[in-house]
Formats: structure tokens, sequence, C-alpha cells
């Protein structure tokens, strides 16, 4: 069974989601994260029930809260990816960028072995299933920010919280 909890963090409203102890899907967008959900739960984890599980999911929600809040600079939860072997080749190098780091999108394709593949990478990261946690939000363009599932400003914000870019007005 698949459970899921909304994590209220500083950042935002987060729709965090597992399969027994495994995080599988992050929404950073709340506005039909419910919906969006049930379409990549029926791909991935086809006639699993999916029901919310506030109280069991506590500790998860907790650390989407201290990471949020930048007390923590990365997650502990064991995760469970599904996609294809691009995309998981794609994930997996967005899991080596450090905290406060940033590569773009044609370094990324370079690091999986695709040199001239950037727009594909681009596509993996607005694919990523846990956003955040893989944090695709690192991976940017050559002449600016690219683009991010959560949006520009949270893109943005992400950065800020890692100190990668300093705030605006700063």
């Amino acid at each position: 069974m698949l459970r899921h909890t909304w994590a209220d963090t500083a950042l935002g409203r987060l729709l965090v989601t597992v399969d027994g102890d495994r995080l599988v899907h992050v929404s950073v967008r709340p506005e039909g994260a419910l919906e969006r959900l049930g379409a990549w739960a029926a791909r991935h984890f086809p006639q699993i029930p999916i029901r919310e599980d506030s109280e069991g999911l506590a500790c998860i929600r907790a650390e989407f809260l201290d990471w949020a809040e930048g007390r923590a600079t990365g997650f502990t939860t064991p995760i469970d990816l599904r996609g294809t072997p691009f995309q998981l080749a794609c994930w997996r190098q967005m899991q080596g960028i450090p905290y406060g780091g940033m590569i773009t999108y044609r370094e990324l394709a370079r690091r999986v072995g695709q040199a001239g593949s950037f727009r594909a990478v681009g596509q993996a990261a607005g694919a990523n299933p846990l956003p955040v946690v893989v944090p695709c939000h690192r991976v940017v363009a050559a002449a600016g920010l690219g683009g991010f599932t959560g949006g520009m400003t949270l893109k943005r914000r992400l950065l800020e919280l890692e100190g990668a870019l300093l705030p605006l007005g700063a």
C-alpha cells in the first residue's frame, strides 16, 4: 500500500508518498498533487491502493520540515526510484551534486555519457518523482536557472536555502 502525508514547510506544502519504508514520490506543487500522484502511481504501482497516513509518516514529515528550515542538508529515508534507464542514470548523477552546488544540463548530459542530450536531461529532471530529495533543482541552464516542476520561484528559493544563490535584493 502507498501511504502519503502533507508536509507544510517553510518552502511550501509538499505531498510525500512512501511504499513501505521507501520514499517513492514527492509533489512540490500542492494544487492537483493528489491527481498527479494517482496518475503516477497507476503507471508505477498499478493495483496498489493509496491512502493518507499523517500519523504513521510523522518522522518523514519532520525530515522535510528540518530540511526546509536549513537544519538538515539531505534526507535519510531510503528511496525507490522508478523510471527509464536514462532517467535513472540522470537521477543517480543528480544525487551526486552536493548541497549548495549546481551543474548545467549540458554537464549532466556529459556525465551520463550522452553529451548532446541536454534537452533529454531536462526532460528527465522534469519527470523526477522525488524533487528536492533527488536534487534536480541543482541542475541549471547555461544561461540561467532553466526550469523546475515546482516553478522558478521555488527553484530559486531552494538554491538560496542551500547557499548556491544569493537572495534577490541581497
